[in-house]
């Protein structure tokens, strides 16, 4: 197949002989690209690194200008030092006394701190006297983080951006996508289809013999490479991506005033040490052809994962801490440290890393913690404490998404320190309550409260509180615990959904929506006619049921003894008149989404009655109405020869098919204590036989254990009564 008319030739090679020069990559790496492959030698990575990020935004904060010495305090130590105060041989490692006389000039500025007994963080100027009473705050530098990464992902194409927040001040970005699509607008060459339809052909090598890299650093190449050589795709491909980076660099200074470094490579491990290798406020390109010598004078205990124990562990092993000498041990002497470990330590030396860039990283955990120095001695201190601990974590569980429902924590975790001794508690959080910082703030007491009733808990040198399990929130679908009230929001509605004696509640009609046992008319105010007796909803449950007193036909109707009164003319369970409540079944599960109710079929709902009611037991003739309203058209039921709106007739017959499960389950339930009255109990406590799938029922189950659970407040079993 011939080229497409857009396909351009590729320069003649220097040896002159007449042949089209073709690139080392194919057409197949190329398509690759755009999908983010991360075995691609084309691929693009680059890594953002904020320059002294926490000392950038105090001074951002304070409106220092650049050329100002600062550092960030913590206590006595300093934590951050810009690169004007590192000019005077600052570092880390030293005391705030000894930074002030290094560098006279110096501006200290101590992290904002939680004050025992605060709601929020502020900066206090006399934080670094009072350590015992203070808690060190990072929410100032983690919203600064957030904007930042916002402005990143605003710069790039939302289609075609892939980025990981690292930490708080450092960003991976997979360009891949990105530089794919610019390099088909850029060159038209490659947007024809490969030669005889084969994506393994090479493609042709660039237009271009020069490179303009502006400002960019550029690492030597390796010794067996010249800059003789024209550039191939590789090179173009970390051309472009270096554009992208300075245009996203510039961004985040225009906008927020930070400066920040970068590193642009074939993969995170070399950018990363690219972004580091000249800062500040520089971006330095590694090119295929310059990994080695970039990676052969450097230690490689500062590769990620080699500057602890594993690095520690190979320079003893092979007495080096060079890339360069580590590059001439045999892998069969790497793998001393094991298979994997040895592969990977080969691969590393060489600068490959596969490692793709995840835009969705997500915490497992978050801790708030404190050491205490003096120690303290109450319950009162710790409990100032934990406030401030749920105030930290809750404030980061908003940037999880809690809210939103996006992410929430499982458990929360309290650790407490006594001497020697290090004792845990922890506690479910719980999944049908709204999370928020005061749900926090009293699971973490009831915690506390269990390590004081254990005893010696005083002095306490050190205090944390942690939440993890977190899990994806349900987005579409709420589980059972969204549809359930407790405690005190269940028992205010209930008093507010009881009846006054002598008050008739009427449904409200104007809302078919709303109305769960009856559709009426708007017009209508005609009572049900079904009989004398008082039928009601659970007002926990339904605050808008329909109760009617009896008729003056009855002249001394016994008030009824529970929530459910029994229907005259059916037998002794009670009748529950909104079967379609989700908790009128939480037994036994969704009944009505998993058994199918054919309507019609002689065989679930046959139509001879006699077989249901004895005929003494038929239901009296309807009351007289007013004529007036016009009543609903209605048809026998036919279980119980009921009259039944048309339009409640399915939900009639689901009531129906709940009081059978719920006289199934009282039987089993029975049979179950009868047995065990036979015989002892178990030592770890009986377990009631009342699942549907134990009895030969319709399949479904109770897990064990499910009768000895202790109701929770505000709920209550919708029994349908014992005879």
């Amino acid at each position: 197949m011939s080229f497409s008319p857009g396909f351009q030739s590729s320069p003649l090679s220097a040896s002159g002989d007449g042949r089209r020069r073709k690139s080392q990559f194919t057409f197949k790496q190329l398509a690759a690209l755009g999908s983010y492959s991360p075995t691609t030698p084309l691929r693009v990575i680059a890594h953002i690194d904020l320059d002294a990020f926490y000392a950038q935004c105090e001074m951002v904060r304070l409106g220092v200008p650049p050329e100002q010495p600062l550092a960030v305090q913590q206590w006595q130590g300093l934590i951050a030092i810009n690169y004007p105060a590192r000019a005077f041989g600052l570092n880390r490692h030293i005391t705030s006394a000894e930074a002030q006389k290094l560098c006279p000039d110096l501006i200290m500025q101590h992290v904002a701190t939680w004050k025992e007994g605060d709601a929020a963080w502020e900066y206090h100027e006399d934080a670094f006297k009072n350590m015992g009473s203070h808690k060190v705050s990072l929410d100032p530098y983690r919203a600064q983080s957030r904007k930042i990464l916002a402005l990143i992902k605003e710069s790039l194409p939302a289609d075609a951006q892939r980025v990981e927040k690292a930490s708080i001040d450092e960003v991976f970005m997979d360009l891949s996508a990105h530089v794919h699509r610019i390099l088909l607008e850029r060159y038209l060459e490659l947007r024809g289809p490969p030669p005889y339809d084969d994506p393994t052909e090479n493609l042709p090598r660039p237009p271009t013999s020069a490179l303009d890299w502006q400002t960019d650093h550029l690492i030597d190449l390796d010794p067996q490479e010249t800059e003789d050589e024209d550039p191939d795709w590789d090179d173009i491909a970390l051309l472009v991506a270096s554009e992208i980076v300075r245009d996203v660099r510039a961004a985040i200074h225009d906008k927020l005033k930070y400066t920040c470094s970068a590193g642009i490579a074939r993969n995170k491990m070399i950018a990363k040490l690219g972004s580091g290798y000249k800062k500040p406020n520089q971006q330095t390109v590694v090119r295929n052809r310059a990994v080695q010598r970039f990676l052969g004078d450097m230690k490689f205990t500062k590769i990620r994962n080699l500057g602890g124990k594993l690095g520690d562990e190979v320079v003893a092993m092979f007495n080096t801490d060079l890339v360069k000498e580590l590059l001439e041990v045999p892998l069969e002497q790497l793998k001393k440290l094991g298979d994997d470990t040895g592969q990977w330590l080969y691969n590393t030396a060489r600068g490959i890393d596969a490692s793709e860039v995840n835009p969705r990283i997500q915490i497992k955990s978050m801790l708030s913690a404190k050491s205490f120095r003096p120690s303290i001695h109450s319950i009162d201190q710790a409990v100032r404490w934990l406030r401030i601990f749920c105030a930290d974590i809750f404030s980061r569980c908003v940037e999880e998404g809690v809210l939103e429902n996006r992410r929430r924590p499982k458990t929360i975790n309290l650790h407490h320190r006594q001497g020697m001794q290090t004792r845990s508690k922890q506690a479910p959080i719980p999944a049908g309550r709204a999370f928020s910082e005061e749900m926090l703030f009293n699971l973490a007491k009831n915690l506390l409260a269990q390590v004081v009733v254990d005893g010696r808990a005083w002095p306490c040198s050190n205090l944390s509180l942690s939440v993890g399990g977190f899990e994806d929130g349900i987005t579409n679908n709420k589980g059972i615990g969204g549809f359930l009230v407790r405690g005190e929001e269940a028992k205010a509605m209930k008093e507010s959904a009881a009846p006054q004696p002598g008050q008739i509640i009427k449904m409200r009609s104007s809302d078919a929506k709303r109305a769960k046992r009856r559709k009426l008319d708007n017009a209508t105010n005609a009572p049900r006619g079904l009989h004398d007796e008082a039928i009601t909803d659970d007002p926990a449950d339904n605050p808008n049921y329909l109760q009617e007193e009896p008729m003056p036909s009855d002249p001394s109707p016994s008030p009824p003894s529970s929530p459910f009164e029994p229907i005259v003319g059916l037998d002794s369970h009670h009748h529950n008149s909104h079967p379609s409540d989700p908790t009128a079944l939480q037994d036994e599960g969704n009944t009505s989404a998993n058994h199918t109710r054919n309507h019609t079929d002689p065989f679930l709902f046959p139509s001879n009655t006699d077989d249901l009611l004895p005929p003494s037991a038929q239901p009296p003739p309807p009351l007289p109405t007013d004529p007036s309203p016009i009543p609903a058209p209605s048809s026998p039921c036919p279980r119980c020869n009921e009259p039944i709106p048309l339009a409640e007739q399915a939900e009639h017959l689901d009531w129906h098919f709940a009081k059978d499960l719920a006289r199934e389950l009282q039987a089993e339930e029975a049979s179950a204590a009868s047995a065990s009255s036979a015989s002892p109990a178990p030592a770890s406590g009986h377990v009631h036989g009342g699942g549907r799938g134990r009895g030969g029922g319709r399949g479904r189950g109770r897990p064990p254990g499910a009768a000895n659970r202790a109701k929770e407040k505000g709920q209550m079993k919708l029994a349908f009564g014992r005879g």
